[in-house]
């Protein structure tokens, strides 16, 4: 149904093996992947200008990429959507000329002559007011990454350690966050580290040398080196040349930047201090120590390591914490921590027995709830005067969820400080919609209260019991 789909036909006469034809064989597994597809005739288009479907028998690729390895990569592509390339081509408009656009790019990709074009650079603000750089493609060449992506990943994920989990299927961030609180309670000291811009200095030799110590299959190889050398076009029309780093935004990206990782720094500690559990997510880490003094040798020795592998530890991220709690009653100039949107520090905390203590745990960081009130703020709830809150639940409810089954995972008491906030521009909204409301803000949470316990379902937060608060 699918060949059907795309008119691309293949003989069920053909081999599969490259070495059938005298080809390179790249791996065991990739002949059951990448499959021969030769064509018999040349079938002409009705109309003036269309691209020919069909190729002579003779007509052999150097590469053997299957087409529904492409088709698949494309229906990814739509389903993460993303901002346009260079070339300005939306989803949408790609879709117009499906086939055609897919065609010619399995064409040029199994004929070794695609090349990449110029990646578009956007800037983005970070949580720290600074901007970080993005490098974003083509539609075209996200497929193209994601053929190449899906067929690398894997021949490289087996070997990713397991306390790795960033861009990795099965793992999430949230995994990350428990593993951690889980070890901080069983270690008093933690190392923090951040790399600075380590995206933007990956070097492109140790890069390639770590693929092809886990692939031989050419095309593989010629189209990431590619890749790493695609200029980036500027909003001020400026091409820049790159000879080091993978830019943030492409879909290879974050497999390559986790394979440099894992020689950089996964397996040289799993070589080197295998006693020293630690928690890697992207450019973030945290080891745990023993002592203040093993903390200290660590960090002078993964500063080294990295320098020898072109990165650099962030001179102000980067530092040593002491879990204090209830049982670690220790002074330290840092006894707390920021990592993946949680703040880990001592809390008040009830135990089974119903006696509350002092525990080192997560909760969502003060950073974090400033970007969800920001990102209430912009929803600008007080201009819907000619909306229902039926129209308000649609709009905001799948944010509330996605805010509570993350940061509510831990410690969720402080999540709800956050969400009252929301509470509060309701009450706003309520003001400025009904004209009895105006000027009394009490009769109006008083009358959202009620709202609330009679229609709890309504909005998200008041499933959960988080009603508007009364003044008494």
């Amino acid at each position: 149904m699918l060949r059907e789909k795309l008119n691309w036909t293949t003989q069920k006469s053909e081999s599969t093996d490259a070495g059938h034809r005298g080809g390179m064989l790249c791996s065991s597994d990739e002949a059951a992947v990448i499959a021969v597809e030769r064509r018999k005739r040349v079938v002409q288009r009705k109309h003036v200008g269309q691209p020919q479907w069909e190729e002579p028998m003779s007509q052999v690729k150097p590469f053997e990429i299957n087409k529904h390895d492409v088709f698949n990569a494309w229906r990814q592509v739509k389903a993460n959507r993303g901002a346009h390339g260079i070339d300005e081509q939306t989803i949408t408009e790609y879709e117009g000329s499906l086939k055609d656009n897919l065609y010619k790019l399995w064409n040029r990709m199994s004929s070794g002559s695609y090349v990449p074009p110029a990646i578009r650079g956007v800037e983005i603000p970070k949580r720290d007011g600074k901007m970080r750089l993005l490098g974003i493609p083509t539609v075209s060449d996200r497929i193209a990454q994601t053929v190449v992506r899906n067929l690398f990943e894997k021949q490289v994920e087996p070997d990713f350690h397991p306390d790795s989990y960033a861009y990795r299927r099965g793992k999430s961030a949230l995994d990350a966050v428990r593993v951690t609180r889980r070890r901080c309670w069983q270690y008093n000291w933690v190392l923090e580290f951040d790399i600075k811009g380590a995206f933007d200095n990956i070097d492109h030799e140790l890069m390639l040398k770590a693929v092809r110590h886990h692939t031989n299959c050419r095309w593989t190889l010629l189209y990431i080196e590619r890749w790493l050398k695609a200029p980036m076009l500027m909003t001020n029309g400026q091409t820049v040349a790159r000879d080091k780093g993978t830019p943030q935004g492409g879909v290879i990206s974050p497999l390559l930047f986790n394979l440099y990782m894992h020689y950089t720094f996964d397996h040289w500690m799993k070589s080197y201090y295998p006693d020293v559990p630690f928690v890697r997510y992207a450019d973030d880490g945290l080891l745990h120590c023993r002592s203040e003094r093993e903390a200290i040798v660590l960090q002078q020795a993964i500063g080294e390591r990295f320098l020898n592998c072109h990165l650099e530890l962030h001179p102000t991220k980067t530092k040593i914490i002491y879990c204090r709690d209830a049982n670690r009653k220790g002074k330290y100039i840092n006894i707390q921590f920021e990592f993946l949107g949680f703040v880990f520090r001592g809390r008040l905390a009830k135990s089974r027995q119903g006696k509350y203590f002092n525990s080192f745990s997560p909760a969502v960081s003060r950073a974090s709830a400033k970007s969800i009130h920001k990102r209430m703020r912009e929803w600008k709830l007080t201009r819907w005067t000619n909306a229902e809150l039926g129209d308000i639940a649609s709009k905001v409810n799948s944010s509330l969820r996605g805010w509570w089954n993350y940061f509510g995972e831990f410690y969720p008491s402080a999540l709800k400080r956050v969400f009252a906030h929301f509470n509060t521009l309701l009450v706003r909204w309520v003001v400025r919609k009904y004209k009895r409301f105006k000027g009394s803000t009490s009769k109006a949470k008083k009358w959202l209260r009620g709202l609330s316990e009679r229609e709890p379902n309504w909005l998200f937060h008041w499933q959960l019991g988080l009603l508007p608060a009364v003044e008494q």
